[in-house]
């Protein structure tokens, strides 16, 4: 199954409205963590891109199924912001975004599919471990999410363009931990995350 996910889980649903809910982000030091929530209206559609677990996909693919997923599909996104992050956990920013995604679609689903082991408390639906490589709405929604997350980190770079955001992502590749070290932090950073946090530290120390 995995690679190649269908509609057996949002079919077990019957004809009640499913969305698929994914984030991109958890692991980065710096940025928003991401949310998206995507509902396939007709589950008989031809679909002529890839989709399937984003991570598995290149580039390319990614860009070409965003664009037929949001021209095809009723979906939203949402995001908690670094301080959110930092003052929730990113545990709970993941699912108050998951939830705050949800809450935007234009039709409200009668159940979710949340990728994961857990269910964000006000959403009624199942949590599927490795989702991503089961449903195709959650496949979708973590597309969305990557995608929407990628854009936002590409937008910051231009702002901050000695931390390589529009190539790691915000995630704690060497480069990145180095530029951490010359160039120090900003707003966009996850204070409680450890890289961070320890930099933090010797500031404060060599304060």
């Amino acid at each position: 199954m995995k690679g190649n996910p269908d509609f057996s889980l949002e079919y077990e649903y019957g004809a009640k409205i499913v969305a698929g809910v994914d984030e991109a982000g958890r692991g980065p030091l710096c940025g928003p963590v991401v949310a998206a929530a995507v509902i396939f209206p007709n589950r008989d559609i031809e679909i002529p891109v890839v989709i399937r677990d984003s991570k598995q996909m290149s580039a390319h693919q990614r860009a070409v199924a965003y664009q037929w997923i949001t021209q095809n599909t009723i979906w939203a996104v949402a995001k908690c912001e670094a301080p959110e992050i930092d003052e929730m956990n990113i545990l709970w920013a993941s699912m108050c975004a998951m939830e705050r995604a949800v809450s935007a679609l234009q039709q409200a689903p009668d159940a979710c599919l949340v990728d994961g082991n857990r269910v964000p408390k006000t959403l009624a639906g199942r949590a599927v471990v490795k989702g991503d490589a089961k449903s195709i709405s959650i496949a979708a929604a973590s597309i969305v999410a990557k995608e929407t997350r990628d854009a936002i980190m590409h937008d910051l770079a231009r702002q901050f363009p000695q931390y390589g955001w529009d190539k790691n992502a915000g995630y704690p590749t060497q480069s990145h931990l180095q530029a951490i070290e010359k160039y120090g932090i900003n707003e966009h950073y996850r204070k409680s995350f450890g890289p961070v946090k320890k930099r933090i530290e010797n500031e404060t120390a060599h304060a």
